[in-house]
């Protein structure tokens, strides 16, 4: 039997990072991985799909040469070519996760791997041990029992990213991150798209100005949005799909040729051995304290399988923070009230910390400050005007409570606010700390300048 230090589960964006950062303070690490290295974030998820998402944006450009004074006489797409592209960008980060493992003198260990009692795990026949075993076995697409998936006509995720043809007409149902990122994409490349969301409005997380602003982008480009609705039948007997959808006004029957269920996502925890080791669960979810520890000693769990935020993100810092607990190191549990979200479809969308609604509901004395970007130069010069930023302060402490951004770009400009946030910033400091001109992140500056009554360019 092979014995280590440490034994990662699973080796997405929370295993391989929790691996490279175990072997960095000294433990004998292997990495344990049923399909390829770097999981669904680098293989079917976060990376392929902003691959997409740039064809994406480079095709809507060709489309509006005009707009920047050029003339493009012939254009077009080639849907294979695009989701080949996709496909060599999330081959070619898998190879540099290989790279890591070899670098950081990790094992990798092919094959699925089942936990079993006395810190042993077993991959397809051979036992392994260690001290300490981290489980980072991620999620997948959730299936509804009224939408099951076929791969063909109802698809996840993983298909919506190879499709061997662009679809003429496609329903997406959900439009949380995953949903909507597809509904964009699919759009720009030509196809009727139609977002169907169960709740009042899209994006159902996010401040309800930015739900708005997003709505407003997507129905000025073509996408045809239906809230409070719910896709009851789906019907794939014929040449295409026939969804029923229900809403306050009655039953609508929708015609596509493909459905794609965005509804969510399913933690990849059957048949790991849970049960025989005895690791406690609930509702879909390993069960952890604040080092990301189990009910039973040497096993832990991180990433969408546990509790938290299932972003790529959070899993990687989960691990982290985990092996260094481990190794005996001085830290801090993760202040879940100060993750990052971003959405990448066009405008983008990133937020952190409490919205508007979330912050009256706690009964606070705020300050609002909102700024559009038809106000930014560097906005208008790029042309894309649409969006904002939206800080939200506490009145009485300066407390910088939450930051909420739609427009372009504005991933990129979230983590001001994040270390703003951790560094527990004031609202005057932010306000002085000098902005550069002309940057779409002099926004956050005039944002938080509008709240405190001292805007200058709105």
């Amino acid at each position: 039997m092979s014995k280590y230090d440490i034994i990662v589960l699973g080796s997405g964006p929370g295993g391989y990072v929790t691996a490279i950062r175990a072997s960095q303070l000294g433990f004998k690490t292997a990495v344990i991985e049923k399909e390829s290295l770097g999981g669904v974030c680098l293989n079917w998820g976060c990376i392929p799909t902003k691959a997409l998402l740039k064809s994406a944006q480079v095709f809507e450009y060709l489309k509006h040469a005009n707009d920047y004074g050029l003339v493009v006489k012939e254009y077009d797409k080639d849907f294979d070519a695009v989701v080949n592209r996709s496909r060599n960008v999330a081959e070619g980060m898998s190879k540099g996760v290989q790279f890591l493992m070899k670098k950081n003198k990790i094992d990798v260990i092919n094959g699925f791997g089942k936990l079993k009692p006395g810190k042993k795990v077993d991959v397809d026949g051979k036992e392994y041990s260690a001290e300490h075993i981290i489980v980072a076995t991620g999620a997948r697409s959730r299936e509804l029992p009224n939408l099951p998936q076929d791969g063909e006509k109802v698809i996840g995720y993983r298909q919506a990213m190879t499709l061997k043809k662009q679809p003429k007409k496609m329903i997406v149902v959900g439009s949380g991150a995953i949903g909507v990122e597809f509904a964009y994409f699919y759009k720009a490349m030509g196809t009727d798209v139609t977002i169907v969301e169960y709740l009042p409005n899209i994006v159902p997380v996010e401040d309800i100005d930015v739900s708005k602003q997003l709505e407003k982008s997507f129905k000025k480009s073509g996408i045809k949005i239906m809230t409070s609705a719910e896709v009851t039948n789906v019907d794939t007997s014929g040449d295409g799909v026939k969804a029923t959808v229900k809403t306050k006004k009655g039953e609508e029957v929708l015609e596509a040729d493909i459905v794609l269920s965005a509804v969510g996502i399913k933690t990849n925890i059957e048949g790991i051995g849970l049960e025989d080791v005895g690791i406690a669960v609930d509702r879909d979810k390993i069960l952890v304290n604040d080092y990301y520890q189990t009910n039973i000693p040497g096993y832990y769990a991180i990433g969408d399988v546990t509790p938290g935020q299932a972003l790529a993100h959070v899993a990687s810092a989960e691990g982290i923070l985990c092996v260094e607990k481990i190794a005996g190191q001085h830290v801090e549990a993760l202040d879940y009230g100060n993750i990052p979200g971003c959405t990448y479809a066009s405008p983008e969308i990133a937020s952190v910390g409490l919205t508007e609604q979330q912050a009256k509901d706690k009964g606070l004395d705020i300050k609002v400050g909102k700024v559009p970007f038809s106000a930014s130069g560097k906005a208008s010069a790029a042309g894309t005007k649409d969006g904002f930023v939206k800080v939200i302060f506490d009145a009485k402490y300066g407390e910088w409570l939450g930051c909420h951004m739609i427009g372009a770009g504005v991933t990129d400009m979230i983590a001001e606010a994040v270390l703003g946030r951790k560094l527990e910033t004031t609202g005057h400091e932010v306000l002085k700390a000098v902005h550069p001109h002309p940057t779409m992140s002099e926004a956050v500056m005039e944002a938080v300048a509008d709240a405190y009554d001292e805007v200058i360019h709105l």
